[in-house]
């Protein structure tokens, strides 16, 4: 059994015709809020991304979109042993790959759209690529996937617009892992 919790932050998916994107939608502050929650809480932050990438964990390159495919099998098994171990946050902006066993608390990350775009927009992205990932903000792709792949009770909601909001879900989300602790320990 775990003795410290495993936290998903997940946020804006960008999936098309079923083949997962290795970057997907930046902009809705998981990477921030990631790496500031494990300095406090002494977790140790994964992001998917930044893993794939070290391992070379791709499946083909999709030319529309001009990035990799993620091999979802290959990230599973790279983590399989650390998740185990537990204290794991993963910063992901798709949650389904992931064993429901895995997590003790999902955290989906909510930003408005004017704001999502301009975020998007000073990144670079363009176009049709800029259009679906603030599609999937708008229809709350992401949050849907993660009441789908995980208990109710374990997924939130949680703004992410403004550095008040950063604060905000630091503390709440800190809150929520010393009882955790506290708890199971």
């Amino acid at each position: 059994m775990a003795r410290r919790p495993n936290i998903l932050l997940t946020g804006a998916v960008l999936e098309v015709a079923g083949l997962r994107r290795g970057h997907g939608t930046p902009g809705v502050g998981k990477t921030t809020l990631g790496k500031e929650l494990a300095q406090r809480s002494g977790l140790t932050y994964v992001n998917i991304g930044d893993l794939a990438q070290e391992g070379q964990l791709y499946d083909g390159y999709d030319e529309e979109y001009q990035c990799p495919i993620l091999d979802e099998d290959r990230v599973v098994d790279e983590l399989e042993e650390k998740m185990e171990e537990g204290g794991v946050i993963v910063d992901y902006h798709g949650c389904d790959l992931f064993p429901e066993r895995w997590f003790h608390i999902v955290f989906v990350l909510r930003t408005d759209n004017t704001q999502l775009y301009t975020r998007l927009e000073g990144r670079g992205y363009t176009g049709k690529k800029l259009q679906d990932n603030v599609q999937c903000e708008i229809f709350q792709t992401i949050y849907e996937e993660a009441m789908e792949a995980y208990r109710e009770e374990i997924v939130h909601q949680l703004p992410s617009n403004t550095p008040e909001d950063l604060e905000q879900n630091l503390e709440q989300i800190s809150s929520w892992t010393e009882r955790w602790m506290k708890e199971h320990n």
